[in-house]
């Protein structure tokens, strides 16, 4: 049956998603060779993949990973990386404020990609523990309002798959599924791009996955984040109708910096950005996060405009509940350490 999915992409047809199905079976499977996920890889890429066709290969991911229950009203903020700006962690950092607003956060990530420092990297680097089970995981979420889903931990069984990507060395279909693999049955989703063509085929992807609202956004400078440089450009998902719109900083209130001005650098340095934007200080690197947390407090149905979401991210850090939320994120992912 893989023989004839091979064959059908080398022709260039798309997949069904009962195909899809059960390409991905046999991707998951041990009798799958290298060179087949290597030829399933190459042949989405050129014939290029549909809406179809990704939600079916999320589904397939998700249906291998950890499993997790319904979280109501959950959501991810995170970007697919490959802007190649080497900005600090904004997606990590604005998730604190994210969940200070009552919003439950379950946040998707890895190591560095394409920056210096990825999610796992800078949250590390903070204390917080990496690997603990779905049990774990979903408590914390329920006790502290955030939790922090470590990809390689919570799908276990795609280390495969990501050995040949490596070796091949070129972007495939999986370099865009990142953001779209969480294994939480989201509700809500914020979604950098960093191809302002791609935020309508995203937008449809998470329709498709049964998101109920959710933002797709490129920032000014291909950025994978709201950017303060210049115009964003969002889709924004509200129960099955789509709105395109865009975004400059000085339409909600805030400064314009060049893209430079956030550039991060290695762990430890992003790390110390984090914590100083939770504790009020000033700067582009705040006013980013306010722009991005105010998009994810929106997003989430806590604000009925971008501009109250800001005004509400403002709170949350002046107020310390930001900050909070990151501390006992530290002590609840050391509790189950400290146990065993």
């Amino acid at each position: 049956m893989m023989r004839e999915i091979l064959e059908r992409l080398a022709e260039k047809e798309s997949l069904t998603e009962r195909e899809i199905g059960m390409a991905m079976e046999r991707l998951f499977s041990d009798e799958v060779t290298d060179s087949e996920i290597s030829a399933f890889l190459i042949g989405l890429k050129m014939k290029g993949e549909t809406i179809e066709e990704i939600a079916g290969l999320v589904n397939g991911i998700r249906a291998n990973a950890l499993p997790f229950k319904k979280i109501p009203g959950s959501l991810d903020n995170c970007g697919t990386g490959g802007d190649g700006l080497k900005t600090f962690n904004v997606s990590s950092t604005s998730a604190f404020v994210i969940a200070a607003a009552g919003i439950p956060v379950a946040k998707h990530g890895n190591r560095s990609v394409s920056s210096k420092t990825g999610s796992a990297d800078v949250l590390e680097e903070l204390g917080i523990q990496l690997n603990l089970t779905e049990e774990r995981l979903q408590e914390i979420i329920d006790e502290v309002g955030i939790a922090f889903l470590y990809a390689p931990n919570v799908h276990p069984k795609i280390k495969r798959i990501q050995k040949v990507r490596k070796d091949l060395g070129i972007p495939t279909v999986f370099n865009l599924l990142g953001p779209l693999m969480n294994p939480v049955d989201l509700d809500t989703q914020f979604l950098g791009v960093y191809r302002r063509d791609l935020t309508k085929m995203f937008a449809e992807v998470l329709q498709a996955l049964g998101r109920k609202r959710a933002v797709v956004l490129n920032g000014a400078g291909s950025m994978d984040e709201a950017s303060l440089q210049g115009d964003n450009y969002l889709v924004i998902l509200d129960n099955g109708t789509m709105k395109e719109v865009t975004l400059h900083p000085e339409d909600v209130g805030l400064p314009v910096y060049p893209n430079e001005a956030i550039v991060g650098g290695y762990a430890a340095e992003n790390a110390e950005i984090l914590r100083n934007v939770l504790k009020g200080k000033q700067g582009a690197h705040r006013d980013t996060v306010l722009l991005n947390a105010g998009i994810g407090i929106f997003t989430g149905g806590k604000a009925d405009s971008i501009q109250e979401g800001i005004e509400k991210a403002k709170e949350l850090i002046d107020s310390g509940a930001a900050l909070e939320k990151l501390q006992r994120l530290i002590e609840a992912s050391n509790a189950q350490k400290e146990a065993i």
